[in-house]
């Protein structure tokens, strides 16, 4: 685990304040999801078509993403050309996001459980994340701000990594989910809910990726999901089939892979929890058809496009909504501590 739960603050806004939605994308380089991570798999020609997304769907409606960009990204002339020419233009912000069997130094083999650069001995995961933030500096000209971890890989050191390389707020937080079956981190017991932790002796802000639950049992289903995972319930496919009578799914805000309406329906379901806070992701190569299982032709491309446009639209003119970047929310956050009794868990 990243987190010591027992050392954490939640983010509260103002009573009445209106919901908000950040948008963040894992913009890397293409690789086929079903084979072995590989060091040689850095093309990143889909970046070219991340404007796509700012034509008909960001600037209409006043979304600044945040590109969390890794090693093959940053190293590629042509790639750093596009993604600069919209922070320039105040249309995108930069942030940081690392694949470790891509970026240097390459000292570890290269496997699923390495892929996960929580796993890693300590001063090589520094050392890969310090040598991926020098090299966005560089690029960019501004030091980023913003970390998600590959794979959302965290480990036990990588808090205080990020924090003594300065960055001020971590993305990589996938609530009610346990990867450790796979190697991954386990975040059961995160919920959808921002908040500030400690790490080396400075305080960040988490901003998770909102995944939670929809259906007329949302408000249980942290207790029921679970259940409906174990060996004997997927083999009777009760998870299929409380879906499918609306009793309870779990669900991404992603446009990869679900609908508009199933992503209107989470948001509701989560606004009737208290939820404030929404964070929509998606990974850069499903600008292109064919690099990604959600978008393999033309046609789903539209679609993808279309879920993203109806549930921005969605979030802004049903829910009273407004978008803010990550940065933008943490000054939010902040000026909210101001008037709670945990401002002193913020550093002076």
């Amino acid at each position: 685990m990243m987190f010591n739960l027992q050392e954490h603050q939640p983010v509260v806004l103002p009573a009445g304040a209106p919901p908000v939605l950040t948008v963040v994308v894992d913009t890397e380089e293409e690789f086929d999801w079903s084979q072995p991570f590989s060091r040689s798999n850095t093309s990143t020609t889909s970046i070219a078509a991340q404007p796509l997304a700012h034509q008909r769907v960001f600037d209409k409606h006043s979304v600044v993403p945040t590109y969390v960009i890794d090693w093959p990204v940053v190293t590629n002339p042509a790639a750093v050309k596009v993604l600069l020419g919209l922070m320039d233009e105040g249309r995108c912000e930069i942030g940081t996001h690392l694949h470790p069997w891509v970026s240097p130094p390459h000292q570890e083999e290269v496997n699923t459980f390495n892929s996960y650069a929580g796993n890693l001995p300590q001063a090589l995961e520094y050392q890969k994340i310090e040598m991926l933030t020098d090299a966005i500096e560089a690029a960019f000209g501004k030091r980023p701000l913003v970390f998600k971890a590959g794979r959302y890989g965290v480990g036990p050191h990588t808090a205080d990594t990020i924090a003594r390389l300065g960055y001020l707020i971590d993305a990589s937080v996938v609530p009610y989910t346990d990867m450790r079956g796979d190697g991954g981190p386990n975040f059961a017991r995160h919920g959808v809910n921002p908040f500030w932790f400690k790490a080396a002796g400075k305080t960040l802000l988490e901003l998770p990726a909102t995944a939670g639950y929809a259906g007329k049992l949302h408000h249980m289903g942290h207790k029921l999901y679970p259940l409906l995972q174990n060996s004997n319930a997927r083999r009777l496919r009760l998870p299929g089939i409380a879906s499918r009578i609306g009793m309870l799914e779990r669900i991404k805000l992603t446009p990869e892979g679900y609908t508009s309406q199933e992503l209107m329906h989470l948001t509701q379901c989560l606004l009737k929890q208290g939820c404030q806070y929404f964070g929509l992701t998606y990974h850069s190569p499903s600008l292109v058809p064919g690099n990604t299982s959600y978008v393999r032709s033309q046609q789903e491309l539209s679609s993808f496009i279309n879920v993203l446009d109806q549930y921005v639209s969605f979030f802004l003119n049903q829910m009273g909504g407004k978008t803010l970047s990550p940065t933008n929310y943490l000054a939010l956050a902040q000026a909210t501590l101001i008037q709670l009794p945990f401002n002193m868990f913020v550093d002076k």
